[in-house]
């Protein structure tokens, strides 16, 4: 027997489509001054992400009501995976699984903003540089910042070495925090490590292609395009509590105060990520 409720849903996406399609010729939408498209956000780029935030990795999410349902919040996470989608299901869990519904802008690496298609792309969903400048600017205006401190460090980090953190850097990201009176949210992700398990480096090739690693997983590069398909493993996310920094607004240039506190970030997602590990005992489990 045939589902009486499915012409309703076919009947809402064309008529979703449609309106969708008239907005956009007609300009009825808003691009800021960094390029971020609201409306092709939510009618494009979080439809697209969804299915494999919540399918393929059944995606389960701890603490959201840490997130401030308004006003700015710089929120830190543990980078992996060697493509880096665990920065777009974060995206998509900040968007999702809060009560406010609220864009998470992404910092991205030089490398996202030098190709073409893939830069557009980024600017349109909402990332800019990752540089203090930008990330301060959206920061006063009240804005959701993520930035993903292990850099290049963490994704491309070997399979041995998973849920290690690498080093934060030179607390950068602190400092935008610091100069804004910006809580900081720290946030742990499980289940990107095992979706591309890094196995090698080709080095030469990597640095003949401009790239910082060249993968060689189980999949990569045998499989040709296939083995870009992640790996089904079970995926977690926990926001822990936002960190105040409004008492050391004064100290934002103080190299102490900034190694401490991101020490301090660095410490929480780390002794979480621990946690989250024992709640999974099987990296591909339901």
């Amino acid at each position: 027997m045939s589902d009486p409720g499915l012409p309703d849903v076919w009947d809402d996406r064309v008529a979703g489509a449609l309106a969708f399609l008239r907005e956009r010729l007609t300009g009825e939408y808003e691009i800021d001054e960094f390029g971020f498209d609201r409306h092709l956000t939510d009618s494009v780029f979080l439809p697209m992400l969804r299915p494999l935030y919540k399918q393929w990795f059944r995606t389960e999410v701890f603490g959201a009501e840490h997130m401030p349902k308004e006003g700015p919040a710089l929120v830190v996470a543990n980078h992996s995976g060697t493509l880096a989608l665990d920065a777009l299901m974060l995206s998509v869990a900040v968007h999702d699984e809060t009560a406010a519904r609220r864009h998470l802008r992404l910092l991205g690496a030089d490398l996202v903003f030098r190709m073409p298609f893939l830069s557009e792309v980024a600017r349109k969903s909402g990332a800019t540089l990752a540089c203090n400048p930008d990330a301060e600017r959206l920061l006063s205006e009240g804005e959701l910042v993520g930035v993903f401190p292990e850099g290049f460090k963490g994704i491309g980090k070997p399979f041995a070495e998973r849920y290690k953190l690498q080093r934060f850097g030179r607390g950068g990201f602190v400092s935008a925090a610091l100069r804004t009176g910006t809580p900081i949210v720290p946030v742990s992700i499980v289940g990107a490590e095992e979706i591309y398990p890094l196995i090698a480096n080709i080095r030469p090739l990597a640095r003949l292609l401009g790239a910082p690693y060249f993968p060689v997983t189980p999949t990569f590069p045998w499989l040709g395009p296939l083995g870009l398909i992640p790996l089904p493993s079970k995926w977690m996310i926990e926001f822990g509590e936002p960190i105040p920094t409004e008492e050391y607004v004064d100290s934002a240039d103080d190299p102490m105060v900034v190694f401490n506190l991101a020490d301090q970030v660095r410490e929480t997602i780390q002794q979480t990520l621990y946690k989250l590990l024992e709640r999974r005992p099987d990296a591909f489990s339901a």
